[in-house]
């Protein structure tokens, strides 16, 4: 018989061995395992190895509420994140219930067990009562690669970001990134100590902000209050930073353009290199901001070893990339960032009594839950703010949820799809968020079916949101397992 658990988290990153903690502290009676596809803790921190892979979020507002964060920077590199997100799932006694190498294919659900079974890539399966999605928004597998004109002709190496080679050597080496995003603006400073000469080649221009590596006001809250009240503290003033920011930049575009600008000229002193290669076409937030961290980028241009190119690829040549424009970028590396390939709660396939699950076909409840499908949650982040803030959020409401059922015996919670259904679950013009569409569920036209992305209004609304609304429970079956009964 295959192992029974109260709760399955599928996923050992930020987000999962935060609901593990928050199950462990409000619900500590309840079963539970970890299910990781790959053989270490950490998820996006431990997948992504490029050069100065880092958060692009503040981390007094990425780290957890309840666990301190101790590191001197605000803008951290990706290996303190991972050994964060390690030492949590360490203290909190979490590493046993995780089983590595589990890789989740299927879960199907049987109404008159009122359980999933959940199918793992080895041919074995588990069996649970409720399950829990945090294995982010993207496919871990496979990162989105345009079919390049040429690239086989090309006499050097190309390189995707999500799968770096250890062994690469760029030292004195031609380097060009073919993207605009984070993963490309990361990459261009942190290669340019190094390389000969880094060119960004970007499509079209994106929105960047510049944000201190060390914030001061924390490191001054340290020295003089507790690290638990600093970090709130320091975590409360971020969030009312970027919120404000966010919604400056919604309400008055044209405001924010012009600031933006300003830094970069400042930074750069060159207005029409500005103009020419940090001017976008849409307005602020219509796509997520990129954070320079110490403005590396713009010291990176300034020194001349690195520079940004805006133009469309031709085709791949040997010596490199020609543009439409007829110039070629010779190149011994080319590292083509050009964005994740996003899958929906781990690409599992779910069905119900049979029936599959078309994820892109349901409705998203509170952004948590699927409507129609029973005894599923699953975790996504804001897109204007950082991961954590609304991760949290989920898995308090999840433990809100399961407490209710428990209270009034029941087994079964399924929100009841509402008549129609609105925008995007992702709500951005990123082209990586608009391939992938038809994979995420869509929001309603009310509330709970309504998702926003205001981190200050959540806070207030979800801890005392009705776990009732829009929801039908149902007690356990006469016919379900007697290990499940006694449980």
């Amino acid at each position: 018989m295959a192992d029974h658990f109260d709760v399955l988290i599928i996923g050992a990153g930020l987000s999962g061995i935060g609901a593990a903690w928050r199950l462990q502290e409000q619900l500590p009676g309840k079963t539970y395992a970890i299910l990781e596809a790959r053989d270490a803790i950490g998820g996006t921190w431990d997948l992504f190895r490029y050069p100065g892979v880092r958060s692009d979020s503040d981390m007094y507002t990425l780290s957890y509420p309840f666990r301190p964060w101790r590191e001197p920077e605000s803008i951290a590199p990706g290996d303190k994140i991972r050994r964060y997100i390690e030492e949590t799932a360490a203290d909190g006694g979490i590493l046993p219930h995780i089983r590595f190498g589990a890789r989740v294919v299927t879960a199907d659900w049987y109404t008159p067990d009122a359980r999933w079974t959940v199918g793992l890539a080895d041919g074995s399966s588990l069996t649970c009562n409720f399950l829990y999605g945090c294995a982010g928004y993207y496919d871990y597998a496979t990162g989105y690669q345009p079919d390049f004109p040429g690239v086989a002709d090309f006499s050097g190496r190309v390189i995707h970001p999500q799968f770096w080679p250890a062994d690469l050597d760029y030292t004195g080496k031609r380097v060009v990134v073919i993207g605009s995003g984070a993963t490309a603006v990361t990459l261009v400073p942190a290669m340019a100590a190094d390389a000969a000469q880094v060119t960004m080649l970007q499509r079209s221009p994106t929105y960047m902000t510049v944000l201190p590596e060390r914030d001061v006001i924390a490191d001054g809250l340290r020295r003089v209050l507790p690290l638990g009240l600093a970090n709130r503290l320091t975590r409360a003033k971020n969030i009312a930073l970027t919120q404000g920011f966010y919604q400056l930049a919604r309400r008055r575009p044209q405001s924010v353009r012009k600031l933006l600008r300003s830094v970069a000229v400042r930074a750069l002193n060159d207005p029409a290199y500005v103009d020419e290669h940090f001017n976008p076409k849409y307005d602020p937030w219509d796509q997520r901001l990129c954070v320079i961290p110490s403005g590396d980028l713009y010291q990176a241009i300034k020194s001349g070893k690195a520079g940004i190119v805006t133009d469309h690829i031709d085709t791949f040549v040997p010596e490199g990339i020609r543009l439409r424009s007829g110039r070629v970028l010779e190149a011994d590396i080319v590292v083509s960032a050009t964005g994740l390939s996003l899958l929906p709660i781990g690409g599992v396939r779910a069905t119900v009594d049979g029936r599959p699950v078309d994820i892109g076909e349901t409705a998203a409840y509170r952004g948590i839950m699927l409507g129609e499908v029973p005894n599923l949650a699953y975790c996504i982040g804001y897109v204007n703010a950082s991961w954590t803030l609304r991760a949290d959020l989920s898995h308090r409401y999840v433990m809100r949820l399961l407490k209710h059922m428990d209270r009034n015996g029941y087994a079964v919670a399924t929100p009841q799809t509402p008549g129609g259904r609105g925008r995007p679950l992702l709500d951005l013009s990123s082209g990586y968020v608009q391939r992938a569409l038809d994979k995420f569920p869509r929001q309603g036209d009310r509330d709970p079916w309504l998702v926003r992305q205001n981190y200050l209004r959540d806070v207030l609304t979800t801890p005392r949101a009705d776990v009732t609304r829009d929801m039908t429970f149902t007690r356990r079956p006469a016919t379900a397992p007697l290990e499940e009964i006694a449980s």
